[in-house]
């Protein structure tokens, strides 16, 4: 009787070096992702602070040509069109309270709400203007999508507090 003489072709993983790279993929992972999240939540500093610079900067140019010399208390009016023309500020910043970047964005009446201009005299029909304004922005997530918050007001400086909370008086200015 004659055997028969079978090559097995023995080409392939075996499941021990299959778990090895699952584990050297795993930790590949754990050391990337949380510097992911770090560089995330850099950009999303960044786009604040950039968001409340084009606020304070529309808020000046606003009150120059526009408010009589007194600021927008609303984001909403900060985005009125006057005839003819466009609002001072993107539409991604038209809305208070809207989420930017993983922050929430806002404007209100600074620490001085004297009327400068009635909505009669704004050029964008506009509410009245204000002596002073606040532009806060806020993490969505503090940890997570920013972890400072940041603000502005009529004097142009850019504020930080690094615990992330709204409306606090311990702002620091940011560098």
């Amino acid at each position: 009787m004659e055997t028969q003489n079978m090559d097995h072709d023995d080409k392939g993983f075996t499941l021990i070096e299959l778990l090895i790279v699952v584990a050297i993929i795993g930790i590949i992972a754990a050391i990337a992702v949380p510097g992911l999240l770090r560089a995330r939540q850099s950009g999303n500093e960044a786009s604040a602070i950039a968001s409340m610079r084009t606020i304070g900067s529309s808020e000046a140019i606003y009150a120059a040509s526009c408010g009589g010399g007194g600021y927008a208390a609303t984001l909403e009016n900060l985005a009125l069109a006057p005839a003819g023309g466009v609002g001072f500020i993107s539409p991604d910043l038209a809305t208070t309270g809207v989420a930017k970047s993983g922050y929430t964005m806002t404007l209100a009446v600074g620490t001085d709400a004297t009327v400068v201009a009635a909505t009669a005299a704004t050029c964008n029909g506009g509410a009245a203007t204000v002596a002073t304004f606040y532009a806060h922005a806020e993490p969505v997530t503090v940890g997570s999508t920013g972890q400072r918050s940041f603000a502005t007001d009529h004097r142009g400086t850019i504020f930080q507090l690094a615990t992330g909370l709204a409306n606090s008086a311990q702002w620091y200015p940011w560098r």
